[in-house]
């Protein structure tokens, strides 16, 4: 290992290992939202989005494992926001791919377009890059609130805050509120 190498506990060999499992659970919850003839499966999900992290630099550093599973959950919304323009979802059209934003929904259990939510996330990055990154390592990548205040470097009630700020602010800029 050269001086310029980050530790080895700190690259994505040997981060994914221990995260696998945990990325694989969260790309069959993506991908079980998504239309049923989507093709990608999670395993495939999973690798594209390791690929992607490394992209023949297999070195990078990574702070910790949140850090490692946050820019992989940054990574597998990436392929599936190109996946579904890829394939031709129409905005608001039948065929688009659906998620579900959780209790960021109102109500819970109403769906929103992938696209969608990746436009609003754009338009939320542009007036608050914080919250928007907040809503991305909570939704794509199911980080606790406890994790996502360390991968930010902020307080627990802060991304409570930003948390219930989004979740409103998602809600009507994708037309959930009643």
């Amino acid at each position: 290992m050269s001086a310029d190498s980050p530790p080895p506990d700190r690259r994505p060999d040997t981060l994914l290992p221990d995260a696998y499992a945990e990325l694989r659970r969260r790309a069959e919850d993506y991908l079980r939202r998504e239309r049923a003839d989507h093709t990608l499966q999670p395993t495939a999900l999973v690798h594209e989005a390791y690929a992607k992290l490394v992209d023949g630099d297999s070195d990078h550093p990574y702070r910790d494992r949140a850090h490692f599973v946050a820019s992989s959950a940054r990574a597998m919304r990436e392929i599936l926001v190109d996946h579904a323009r890829a394939k031709g979802a129409q905005k608001r059209g039948a065929n688009a791919a659906r998620v579900t934003l959780h209790e960021a929904a109102t109500p819970a259990d109403r769906g929103v377009d992938l696209l969608e939510l990746h436009e609003a996330l754009t338009r939320l990055a542009e007036l608050d890059a914080r919250k928007a990154r907040m809503v991305e390592l909570r939704f794509f990548g199911g980080l606790t609130i406890d994790e996502i205040a360390a991968e930010l470097g902020v307080s627990h009630m802060t991304v409570s805050n930003d948390w219930r700020m989004a979740q409103a602010w998602l809600s009507r800029e994708l037309g959930l509120t009643e």
